[in-house]
């Protein structure tokens, strides 16, 4: 059976992907893999207040709870992706990642991916 280091790897090695963590809702990191200009627990340090802030959206437009969020940046993207109520991915990549099948798999994977955490 796969373990989150396994999972992590796999996110790693995909084309464009700079960083995949495995963090927890207080943005302590759980597991991680990073491209060395990249600190992954500064990084984490800064999700909670983000995912927090995205849910609080979700639940006054009555979208409901947060699967993904998206950020697009000058150099890259930002995806966090909530797995379970105390685990969150999150995955940084370069301009030229196909987003869309990244998406496709985090979205598809979602259940086999939260059982891991």
């Amino acid at each position: 059976m796969p373990t989150i280091r396994d999972l992590v790897a796999a996110i790693r090695e995909r084309e464009g992907v700079q960083a995949a963590v495995v963090l927890g809702r207080d943005g302590l990191v759980i597991d991680g893999q990073a491209a060395p200009q990249i600190d992954s627990e500064s990084v984490a340090a800064h999700v909670p207040p983000i995912l927090l802030a995205a849910e609080e959206l979700g639940h006054a437009s009555q979208q409901g709870a947060l699967h993904t969020a998206v950020f697009e940046h000058e150099r890259g993207f930002a995806l966090v992706a909530s797995l379970s109520p105390d685990a969150v991915l999150l995955v940084h990549a370069s301009p030229s990642v196909n987003l869309a099948q990244l998406l496709y798999e985090l979205r598809r994977n979602r259940a086999n991916i939260a059982s891991l955490v």
